[in-house]
C-alpha cells in the first residue's frame, strides 16, 4: 500500500499542557476556550466558515507513546480492542473534536468546548452539520454499561 504525508494546516492553543486533567471528549470539555492559528497559506479556505456554530476540527496526537491493539480506556477498567475506544494512541494517531465556533479574527479561530492538548498540530477543518453528522442510535457497545467513568485523562498514553 503506498504511503502518504500529512501536513499540519495550523496549531492549536488550549489551557492543557499535559494530558493529565484534561477532559477525554469535547462534551466534557464544555466552555473550555481556546484559539486554533491557521498557517497563512491556509487562511484563504476560512472564507465562509464563520457561518458555522460547530466545526470538525482533525489533529494529530503529536505527544502519544506508541499504540497497542488492546487498550484500557479512560471511561472503563476492561482491556478493550483499541478500534472499539477513542484512546489517543493509535496506530496513525488523530483525533477529531466538535468544538464550538465563537469568532474568525485573521487567521485565528476562537473556540470552545477544546479537548486538546497545546499545540497539537491542526490537519484540517470540517463544518459540523446536524444533516450529516447526528445519528439515533440504539446501542453502543461496551459504553452502555459504563455508569460512570473518568472525564478526564491521566498519562496512560502519553510520552
Amino acid at each position: 500500500m503506498k504511503q502518504f504525508t500529512v501536513t499540519p494546516i495550523g496549531v492549536i492553543h488550549t489551557p492543557f499542557k499535559e494530558a493529565g486533567g484534561t477532559p477525554i471528549q469535547s462534551a466534557f470539555a464544555e466552555g473550555v476556550e481556546g484559539v486554533v492559528e491557521v498557517f497563512e497559506e491556509y487562511v484563504p479556505g476560512l472564507k465562509d466558515v464563520d457561518g458555522f456554530e460547530r466545526l470538525w476540527l482533525m489533529y494529530w496526537f503529536d505527544r502519544v507513546a506508541g499504540h497497542k491493539l488492546h487498550v484500557t480506556p479512560y471511561m472503563d477498567t476492561q482491556p478493550r480492542g483499541l478500534f472499539a475506544t477513542r484512546a489517543p494512541s493509535r496506530p496513525n494517531p488523530i483525533g477529531m473534536s466538535p468544538v464550538k465556533l465563537d469568532r474568525i479574527e485573521g487567521n485565528k479561530l476562537y473556540i470552545r468546548d477544546a479537548d486538546m492538548l497545546d499545540g497539537t498540530p491542526l490537519l484540517d477543518i470540517k463544518p459540523y452539520s446536524p444533516k450529516f453528522d447526528y445519528f439515533e442510535v440504539s446501542r453502543s457497545g461496551w459504553m452502555d454499561a459504563v455508569k460512570e467513568g473518568s472525564r478526564t485523562a491521566d498519562e496512560r498514553f502519553h510520552t
